[in-house]
């Protein structure tokens, strides 16, 4: 019979945030596939586990794949880890799932801490719906289309952001979707764990010399019908003052929507979305 491979949740900071049942399957494993063999050895001398481990992280996914898969074929049960929180989520894990799957091996998750939702409740923000967005690209025009697409989303916003770029992203944010609401979580659940709140320049503000890995949550549009009692455009006179102002050459279409949501009163993202909205409905 072959193994099973647990995906196991970690701690994203505190090391007190990891379940009894993670603690137990990572002593009972034959094998742990650690992102960071020396991070999660901290966490495992800590509990005094001394299960082996073996690096798995997207430099060496392709050729250590086969390896773990031969090790549950054979009846080893293997426990994946990443550096904090949950594997697969903007970490390795995914291709190893899915390979197991394929062939028929078990696969169970072990929750536990997530950057995600420890960010996303203590935001403040709505929380009944939300999207996970991963990490923007790093180059700025794919980051720019990277929110233009974002601008749709009528839900609660949540994505991850290095220190060095978290400052031209929230700019990025603020240029396409408007001066929005938005916490910065940095450090989470350590010891100089910090929320920042705020409208993205107010936010900006206060970070000027970023430290620490980021989770950004980024508030919904507002509602514009409770903010104002007159009709709202129809999403095609929208289209068509988008379309004036981009056929007269006056400047990029992100000019054009911005010229748009000032003109009406609105929201880039809420241009952006009556937009698209329009162009599918006349498909």
């Amino acid at each position: 019979m072959p193994g099973t491979l647990f995906v196991v949740a970690t701690p994203i900071g505190n090391l007190e945030d990891v379940t009894l049942r993670a603690l137990r399957v990572l002593g009972e494993a034959k094998l742990i596939a650690a992102e960071d063999t020396r991070r999660t050895g901290t966490l495992l001398r800590h509990y005094g586990i001394d299960t082996p481990t073996t690096s798995f992280h997207e430099h060496n996914e392709q050729r250590k794949l086969p390896v773990l898969i031969a090790r549950l074929e054979e009846g080893d049960s293997v426990a994946v880890v990443s550096d904090a929180g949950t594997p697969g989520i903007s970490d390795p894990g995914y291709r190893l799932v899915r390979a197991a799957i394929d062939r028929g091996i078990k696969v169970e998750a072990v929750p536990g801490a997530s950057a995600v939702l420890a960010a996303l409740v203590a935001s403040g923000l709505p929380t009944r719906s939300f999207s996970f967005a991963g990490f923007p690209p790093v180059k700025p025009a794919a980051r720019a289309r990277w929110f233009q697409e974002l601008a749709a989303e009528r839900r609660t916003v949540v994505f991850f952001e290095a220190p060095h770029r978290v400052r031209a992203t929230l700019a990025a944010a603020r240029e396409v979707l408007g001066d929005v609401q938005v916490v910065a979580g940095r450090e989470l659940t350590k010891v100089h764990e910090e929320l920042v709140r705020g409208t993205v320049s107010e936010v900006l503000a206060k970070l000027e010399h970023p430290r620490g890995e980021f989770t950004v949550v980024l508030s919904p549009p507002d509602t514009h019908e409770e903010k104002n009692a007159t009709p709202p455009p129809r999403d095609d006179e929208i289209l068509q003052q988008f379309g004036l102002l981009t056929e007269q050459g006056g400047g990029s279409r992100r000019a054009a929507i911005a010229r748009v949501a000032k003109r009406l009163g609105l929201s880039a993202r809420e241009v952006y979305a009556a937009i698209e909205r329009a162009k599918r409905a006349d498909a």
